[in-house]
């Protein structure tokens, strides 16, 4: 962030940003070493504590992009969140992997004359998930979505249904709160579009169609809809940070979002509309990521405008990619590559760029 012009670091929601981090580093260099059981607890408070203040470092960078959008070029500002938000998930991976691994350490299963010898969590190796079925968070994320969008538009409203087809027992390891994320951002955009041209077109409500194809190295996960398309004005700005015909709409939006202009702590959808609307179980899988939570729980009236470009940064991460392709008038086929063998490294900015923030 010392590389951005000296005008947009003193940008209110940018200098937050840069104050969380420059205190995280002044923080943690002051740590000494490690030696014992002890001294780990008390580093791990530390992580735990300054996870938890930088849940608002995502909803105060956009704010900040677009009051700043006039003082950077477009490519200049998507580089720059690019480069961050890579920097900051390697960061945020690493720190809830220890703080997983803590945990594992201290249950009660882990000693060999424990009573309790079941680990509810013995599929995770810390904040991976070895046995991620693919079918399962595309249906756990489908009726999350749904049940958003009765809470926004009315429980009277029409949803179109979601078709899951293919390699249904797709199964890779993978970090659930990325996966549930991006794809929960994908069928958030598809129901939000089918529910709003429903008032456009007279016949019932075609299906959202999931198609699961699993190959050697990869799961490609395509999601289709008719709702429409992406409109021409839209498009080219469809994967950029800077908005700059809709930034005031998702700046007051982004202030409207319930604790995201000021924190993003365990913001989540009370159980009880859940369970009303998707007949569901409560998942009791490890919780996911406060500020993902956040993001996704989300009214899906507001439209922040980062949606699409974050879950291609998530995607593209772990060596995998995101695309969409619109037909403008009818509706828009979004693919999402996941590489299945945990083989590849992840894909960080060059060195040099990482320093630069």
């Amino acid at each position: 962030m010392q590389t951005l012009p000296y005008v947009v670091v003193t940008n209110p929601h940018m200098s937050h940003v840069y104050e969380l981090y420059y205190k995280a580093f002044d923080v943690l260099r002051r740590v000494p070493e490690i030696r014992t059981v002890e001294d780990n607890d008390r580093y791990c408070k530390i992580i735990s504590q300054t996870l938890q203040e930088h849940l608002t470092v995502i909803p105060r960078l956009a704010m900040g992009i677009i009051e700043c959008q006039s003082l950077m070029r477009p490519v200049e500002t998507d580089k720059f969140m690019n480069t961050l938000l890579r920097s900051r998930i390697s960061r945020r991976v690493i720190a809830e992997q220890h703080l997983a691994l803590t945990e594992t350490f201290h249950s009660p299963w882990h000693f060999p004359d424990a009573k309790q010898q079941h680990d509810p969590n013995a599929d995770f190796v810390g904040e991976v998930f070895l046995r991620c079925k693919a079918r399962e968070v595309v249906e756990e994320c489908g009726q999350r979505a749904k049940s958003l969008a009765k809470a926004a538009f009315g429980p009277n409203c029409r949803l179109p249904e979601i078709r899951l087809e293919g390699h249904l027992d797709a199964t890779f390891p993978y970090i659930l709160s990325h996966l549930q994320y991006v794809i929960g951002e994908l069928l958030r955009n598809s129901v939000q579009a089918m529910v709003e041209r429903q008032s456009e077109v007279a016949a019932n409500l075609d299906p959202i169609e999931v198609l699961i194809c699993e190959a050697p190295q990869h799961v490609i996960i395509r999601i289709s809809d008719h709702g429409g398309g992406v409109p021409k004005d839209i498009l080219p700005d469809l994967w950029s940070f800077s908005k700059a015909s809709r930034s005031q709409i998702h700046l007051e939006n982004l202030l409207q979002v319930p604790k995201m202009a000021a924190t993003m702590q365990e913001l989540k959808t009370p159980p009880s509309l859940e369970d009303v609307h998707s007949g569901h179980e409560v998942d009791l899988k490890r919780p996911v990521d406060g500020s993902l939570s956040s993001l996704t729980y989300r009214p899906p009236n507001l439209k922040l405008g980062m949606g699409l470009p974050m879950s291609r940064v998530y995607a593209e991460y772990w060596a995998g990619s995101l695309e969409l392709h619109s037909l403008e008038g009818y509706g828009v086929d979004a693919f999402l590559q996941i590489s299945k063998l945990g083989n590849k490294n992840e894909q960080l900015s060059m060195r040099a760029s990482m320093d630069a923030v």
